[in-house]
């Protein structure tokens, strides 16, 4: 498996220039706003994002201006929504810092992401790229629809395979689908924007379910799972699988434990011991690697390159990553 030094070679020198532009595109007279971006940007995750966008558009063609106002509206839109999230979840930690609502309370949080986001409509329309405003609007739509659809279901337990899919579809999978799409539109290769787009999808199925693995370590490695998606009554697809294919006991004393009993740490491990002895974590990891070479066959008729090696890298360090 390639390392995330060895991914990004071939994008290393758009990633640094990418970084300059981010900046500039979240700059505002308001004081208090600079500082709360400048702390955003401080604390940023791996850059995933920018980097679907990069290589896409290299395997492609080449790097434009478009590519890099693609990766700006992606990742400011990106950053909103972390921020909304944030506040939705009432969390007060994101990747080990402190989160901005737990720093400057919700009413800054929510404000900080609507600016973001009217600076994602601002951008667009002032380089002209409607078509990628176009990309990114269906995106925000879809990762609202795909939240709201979760809280409708996640209030009954009988969530159905297919309901899930369709969640995370929505909630998680648009975004990297759009990072391709409006890749490939950004270096005029409209006639692959559509492949590109179930490319995208595809990999974000499969990012997700590497997610719902997490709560329950991996097979072969299980280490310390953390039960933190039963405690929070989120519906994965272990624990979706598990509950349509075991008899009536395990299925009450499973639905019990997270309806009921989800906060106690006990219950909790024993509802996650549960999953893992029927075959939970195995038939996810199985569906997962399922999506990943479904992604990967968009791609194959697309000729070698550098940038497309990493792209596979890139989808191959999603499914086998560590955290």
């Amino acid at each position: 498996m390639l390392s995330v030094e060895e991914i990004m070679s071939p994008i290393e020198a758009e990633m640094a220039e990418f970084e300059v532009r981010f900046r500039q595109s979240m700059k505002s007279k308001v004081p208090l706003l600079d500082k709360i971006t400048h702390y955003i940007i401080r604390r940023k995750g791996k850059q995933m994002r920018p980097m679907f966008i990069f290589l896409t558009a290299k395997m492609l063609g080449k790097v434009t201006d478009r590519t890099y106002d693609a990766a700006s509206l992606v990742e400011l839109l990106h950053t909103a929504t972390l921020v909304h999230d944030d506040v939705v979840d009432d969390a007060n930690e994101r990747r080990g810092f402190f989160s901005v609502n737990a720093l400057w309370k919700n009413k800054v949080a929510v404000l900080v992401g609507d600016y973001m986001l009217s600076r994602v409509l601002l951008l667009s329309i002032e380089k002209q790229n409607l078509r990628l405003l176009e990309i990114i609007a269906r995106s925000v739509r879809e990762m609202s629809e795909g939240e709201l659809l979760q809280i409708e279901k996640a209030r009954r337990l009988d969530i159905t395979e297919e309901v899930y899919f369709e969640v995370i579809r929505q909630k998680t999978a648009s975004l990297i689908a759009t990072c391709c799409e409006s890749a490939a539109v950004s270096c005029d290769r409209e006639d692959v924007s559509g492949k590109m787009r179930q490319f995208g999808e595809l990999v974000g199925l499969a990012f997700q379910i590497k997610d719902d693995i997490f709560d329950y370590g991996s097979p072969g490695n299980i280490g310390k799972p953390t039960g933190l998606d039963i405690r929070e009554r989120k519906m994965t697809l272990p624990l979706i699988y598990v509950l349509n294919t075991v008899d009536s006991s395990v299925k009450n004393e499973l639905i019990n434990i997270v309806k009921n009993h989800n906060e106690n740490p006990k219950k909790v491990q024993h509802a996650i011991q549960l999953v893992i002895q029927h075959g939970g974590i195995e038939y996810a990891h199985a569906k997962m690697l399922k999506l990943k070479l479904q992604a990967l066959e968009q791609i194959e008729s697309i000729p070698d390159s550098e940038a497309k090696k990493s792209l596979i890298g890139l989808v191959e360090y999603t499914v086998n990553r560590e955290k």
